[in-house]
């Protein structure tokens, strides 16, 4: 008698404590805005929208989500947006390692701390493209060929952002000149490139892919630990996973990636950023994700918590080097 009052007591005493814990699990109470830090149509936009559909589709969250465009200044009208309300739970903010770069390369209206990493999703692979038509075969004559004369021109997406960066990663590797020209996006350095109007690009697989099922482009090495997933023939006779590593190729630049990534404002408590974590990992496990990665060619990589925050210090740290060297610090 004495131990069933006993368990009853503790029972009674146990049952709050586990009510309140089930009932403290956080999910949204209205509309999510989904802030793009790009333009529409672009690979943050795309990103952002996918996702957007997957959830809905699946049903992973029972509220409405909104997608919201702010590209401007880089990515940087998005990522003041997404930082303007602190504690707003409802405001989840789409971008590339663009977050924690940007802040470095100029004054911005927010800092890389307003922000709390969600998750990484997947990540952007850089190749070296040339023209179809150019005499440079390979990895190593391309080196080569930058190492006389004036070089090569070198066309990326903006200026002192990911694409630079690998060219100067190059370049300091190699002992390679570089003209680096800039345009608005790889798109149109794609563009550029298939024209002969700049010797080559480090655009990523789907911003070149158009010009190299037409033959006009050539891609060279890409800059990865291991080749690319195998799936069916791009061209004629390649690949993706046709392409060799830029390592095994002879440029000595182990891999150079840009994530895909997912942010909430500092001051949300942990258990939202918990909760769109977890959705996040169920959406990389939908085939709709896993059919994006494919059409995409990027790389599945999914990341949280202190994987994630171990990715972005390193991250940090290299773009610092380079930074640094070039003397693109904003003072």
């Amino acid at each position: 008698m004495f131990k069933t009052k006993t368990l009853t007591v503790a029972l009674a005493t146990a049952l709050p404590l586990f009510c309140a814990t089930a009932q403290a699990a956080w999910t949204p109470e209205k509309p999510v805005e989904f802030v793009v830090t790009s333009g529409a149509g672009g690979g943050t936009d795309t990103f952002a929208r996918t996702i957007q559909s997957i959830i809905i589709k699946n049903k992973l969250m029972n509220v409405p989500i909104v997608v919201v465009n702010k590209g401007g200044g880089a990515g940087s009208e998005g990522f003041v947006y997404g930082s303007s309300e602190q504690t707003n739970p409802h405001r989840v903010t789409f971008g590339t390692n663009n977050e924690y770069l940007l802040p470095l390369v100029a004054k911005m209206g927010y800092s890389a701390d307003k922000f709390v990493p969600v998750a990484a999703m997947a990540l952007d692979e850089f190749l070296i493209w040339v023209n179809a038509k150019s005499p440079i075969q390979d990895a190593k004559s391309f080196i080569d060929a930058a190492k006389q004369g004036d070089g090569l021109r070198m066309g990326g997406s903006q200026s002192k952002d990911t694409d630079q960066t690998l060219v100067s990663i190059i370049s300091e590797t190699t002992g390679g000149k570089f003209t680096y020209i800039p345009f608005k996006s790889g798109g149109e350095a794609a563009v550029q490139l298939a024209g002969g109007h700049i010797d080559s690009n480090v655009n990523n697989p789907n911003e070149n892919i158009g010009q190299w099922k037409a033959n006009m482009v050539r891609p060279l090495c890409v800059f990865s630990s291991k080749r690319m997933a195998a799936g069916p023939k791009v061209t004629k006779t390649m690949s993706w996973a046709d392409i060799p590593t830029c390592r095994e190729a002879g440029v000595p630049i182990d891999a150079y990636q840009m994530p895909r990534t997912i942010w909430l404002a500092a001051g949300v408590p942990q258990e939202v950023v918990s909760f769109y974590s977890e959705v996040m990992d169920k959406v990389r496990h939908t085939p709709e994700w896993k059919a994006y990665i494919e059409r995409t060619s990027q790389t599945a990589a999914f990341m949280s918590g202190d994987e994630l925050r171990k990715y972005i210090e390193q991250d940090t740290a290299r773009a610092r080097g380079v930074f640094e060297r070039e003397k693109w610090l904003a003072r």
